[in-house]
């Protein structure tokens, strides 16, 4: 079956002055503009009126034609409207109770960015020249973008540490579903190790926040020492942040390839719907399960899957995966986590997270095969678990 995927293509660049000094102008412009446009729509909501995108744009128009926002024309118009269609978006997601209210931009805490339609950039022989700027931007090709793709869309951002990016959106003709095999495997997420695989696999966890927790805190500290508002401060929060976006960098990729090997190898993957925001809430474990990064794991995951035509089921987050016995069925009355090795009455040795995995398979099959529930029974006649889908053997 044929899938058409859009790809987006992010690539590090350095402007020169003008340009970084032109890019961060349309980044408080478009800042500016979405926050007027959602306080306007706040005012009409209190009024029991609705505002849509066609509105906020004539709104925009008037904007620029008074003195006080006249230097809203010094920039590309494309990332004003842009700033607009993301609003609108905004919105129906609120409406259609997908999303949160929309809030206002901040200074310091949001992205800046700015999103360029194909209106306003030329794009040939590697090149890339946006709108109001002289010359094209200075990128590092990393990767080439895929043979006879053009881009649609392109946004250009500054992370936290001062590094600029753009990234290219095209289509991509090389994603293709991949040749279907027999393969399936439970994956258990956990501490001590990142993954526990059904197979009997365990993948290590590598802690990246861990390793440079020491760094950090010395540049923390070095940058609370300085007065607010100084140079000094100002250079000493760039060292902070480059030092997260080194320990993001490095968890990322990490993931990336980790799914990426997952997903070619099997066609069905099992995971556990975990409820990660309220698992943080535990002051004990909030760091590390931040930095494990289980979330982010999953999104990897489901949209590769999504693109090479894997499947991928998620597995209800109250199947007690690890207390079930993987061999009989039979379900323990606690489990704490301290204990990593456990024995069924059964007579079975389980390590707790592989057990996990493989309980979690089951349940995974059972629910895409026949639509069982994956919630077995407290205890079976048998000690067989629901979620196995087999018939006891008869005794002769």
């Amino acid at each position: 079956m044929a899938i058409h995927v859009k790809r987006a293509f992010k690539y590090r660049f350095y402007p020169a002055d003008a340009q970084a000094a032109e890019l961060s102008r349309t980044f408080g412009c478009v800042r500016k503009v979405y926050n007027m446009a959602l306080a306007a729509r706040t005012e009409a909501w209190a009024r029991q009126e609705r505002v849509n995108y066609n509105q906020s744009s004539a709104m925009l128009t008037a904007w620029k034609k008074t003195e006080e926002l006249a230097f809203l024309n010094e920039v590309s118009s494309v990332p004003l409207q842009q700033a607009l269609r993301h609003l609108q978006g905004a919105f129906t997601n609120f409406f259609s109770k997908r999303a949160k209210y929309p809030r206002f931009k901040s200074k310091r805490k949001s992205r800046a960015s700015a999103e360029y339609t194909s209106s306003a950039f030329t794009f040939g022989d590697g090149r890339l020249k946006l709108a109001k700027m002289a010359g094209p931007l200075d990128i590092v090709w990393s990767r080439p973008l895929p043979e006879g793709s053009v881009p649609t869309t392109v946004t250009v951002s500054r992370d936290a540490a001062g590094r600029w990016f753009v990234s290219m959106l095209c289509d991509d003709p090389t994603v293709k579903p991949l040749a279907a095999t027999d393969a399936a495997v439970g994956i258990d997420v956990g501490l001590d190790h990142l993954l526990a695989l059904s197979t009997g696999e365990k993948i290590a966890n590598p802690r990246h926040e861990r390793r440079d927790r020491a760094r950090l805190a010395r540049a923390q500290r070095n940058c609370a020492r300085k007065e607010k508002g100084s140079a000094n401060r100002e250079k000493a929060r760039r060292k902070v942040a480059r030092i997260y976006a080194r320990i993001t960098d490095r968890r990322r990729d990490g993931l990336h390839k980790l799914t990426t090997r997952l997903v070619r190898e099997n066609q069905t993957l099992v995971i556990e719907d975990l409820a990660v925001r309220n698992m943080v809430r535990n002051r004990k474990l909030a760091r590390a399960i931040s930095d494990a990064a289980w979330a982010e794991f999953r999104s990897l995951l489901e949209y590769k899957a999504a693109w090479y035509g894997r499947d991928v089921v998620v597995v209800d987050r109250f199947f007690p995966s690890s207390k079930l016995c993987s061999h009989c069925g039979a379900l323990q009355d606690r489990m704490p986590l301290h204990v990593r090795t456990w024995t069924c009455d059964c007579g079975t040795v389980h390590d707790r997270d592989v057990n996990a995995a493989k309980n979690l398979l089951a349940a995974g099959l059972a629910v895409s095969v026949c639509g069982a529930g994956v919630r077995p029974q407290r205890r079976t006649p048998g000690g067989q678990s629901a979620t196995k889908q087999k018939i006891p053997r008869r005794e002769p």
